[in-house]
């Protein structure tokens, strides 16, 4: 099922789904193998970096290439980028990460966490791979773009971060080569016996239970206009810390209903 919003390269349809029902359709939760991983690249600026990435992800055999707002001309420029054409083809638009990440289980984003205090901490890129490949659903890695890196609302999707172990004195990679050392520790690590033992909610899913709780917590007077902003990122944060497992979100969205209800019944 594709994600509503998106738009496939080279053609101008859209596709929509039918109301909020069809998240928990058949088609979103399914029993399939253990998709490989997704690329999202988030307000990527150069058509260079864009036909690296690309390029890095045809090398290591995938092809679930994504792109969050990329500016314009870069992004017409870099479809003909060689050895990575066919991915930029295939290659998905969002405008929003939210929505970029809307079916993926698990999602790492990259940090060279020199410059910024981390909400939560990033592991070096080797133990943050073999976290991520412990999870049976699809799971996506999140780059930033390449002035900024990912904003904290971006990191806010994240249920972990990794660092790729540069020396402090020049920490940031090119993004193609920060792509491709990344995809590298995949393949390497996939190239060896796991057993996904895991499957959290859905990135749709797990931002329904974060809307839902927010609105919780602003019936109850817990949140207020001031804190409005700060509060929305922390308990998104907090419910990806969570790791809900797929099988207990429609219990939790039940219960939260309820209380909602009991609310606006007073």
């Amino acid at each position: 099922m594709r994600n509503p919003d998106s738009t496939t390269l080279g053609t101008d349809r859209a596709w929509r789904t039918a109301g909020n029902g069809c998240l928990w359709n058949n088609e979103l939760i399914s029993t399939e193998p253990v998709p490989a991983p997704a690329v999202v690249l988030v307000a990527t600026r150069n058509p260079l970096n864009i036909g690296a990435a690309a390029r890095a992800v045809a090398n290591f055999g995938l092809s679930d290439f994504r792109l969050v707002a990329p500016y314009d001309v870069a992004f017409r420029e870099a479809v003909s980028a060689v050895g990575g054409a066919e991915v930029l083809r295939s290659a998905r638009v969002f405008d929003t990460v939210a929505e970029a990440v809307g079916d993926c289980t698990f999602v790492v984003g990259t940090t060279a966490g020199h410059n910024r205090v981390p909400m939560q901490p990033a592991e070096r890129l080797e133990a943050g791979v073999a976290g991520a490949q412990g999870h049976a659903g699809r799971v996506a890695f999140l780059f930033g773009s390449e002035k900024f890196g990912l904003s904290n609302e971006d990191l806010s999707y994240c249920h972990a971060l990794v660092r790729i172990p540069t020396v402090p004195d020049t920490p940031s990679m090119n993004l193609g080569q920060a792509v491709a050392v990344v995809l590298y520790e995949w393949v390497r690590r996939d190239s060896q016996a796991h057993v996904p033992n895991f499957e959290s909610v859905a990135g749709a899913h797990a931002e329904q239970l974060t809307v839902m709780l927010l609105d919780v917590l602003a019936q109850s007077g817990y949140t207020n206009r001031i804190t409005a902003v700060s509060t929305h990122e922390k308990v998104r944060r907090w419910i990806r810390r969570l790791r809900v497992a797929r099988r207990d979100a429609p219990l939790l969205l039940g219960i939260l209903r309820q209380i909602l209800w009991k609310f606006r019944d007073r």
